[in-house]
């Protein structure tokens, strides 16, 4: 399996990692079945990502998509990252094995998931946004 210079600059290097205490929106997903866990933590001021952190617990794959994922949305808005699919960020990537695609499936509905707790903490109604249905992503 070839990995691209990028992933795996991002998978030594993670950026963002760690969690933002006072977090705006927090968004969980992961399969158990798997192992890929990941939690990703947005810091948003006036509609702008100001910071975005994250954990993951899985793959190298699972770790380079939620660094890029977080490096994508800082200074974005909601909107903007609402944007970001899993297609941009392996894009970003300069892409992923196929196997390893839902790794960045997972790195999207992580993003959503915290802007929708962003949403719901603040009685907010953001155009495009869903309710998260639970990760369904098999190997």
């Amino acid at each position: 399996m070839e990995y691209t210079e990028k992933v795996v600059d991002h998978f030594m290097n993670p950026r963002n990692v760690g969690e933002i205490e006072d977090a705006s929106g927090v968004g969980t997903v992961g399969n158990v079945k798997c192992g890929d866990i990941m939690r990703v933590f947005l810091k948003i001021e006036n509609g702008i990502i100001e910071d975005a952190k994250f954990k993951t617990f899985g793959c190298g794959a699972a770790v380079a998509t939620s660094s890029m994922a977080t490096e994508m949305v800082k200074g974005k808005t909601i909107e903007e990252a609402l944007k970001i699919t899993n297609k941009a960020v392996m894009s970003a990537l300069d892409g992923l094995p196929a196997v390893k695609a839902h790794c960045s499936v997972l790195a999207e509905e992580a993003l959503q998931s915290a802007l929708w707790d962003y949403a719901q903490k603040n009685n907010l109604t953001i155009e495009g946004l869903e309710e998260p249905k639970e990760a369904s992503h098999s190997h």
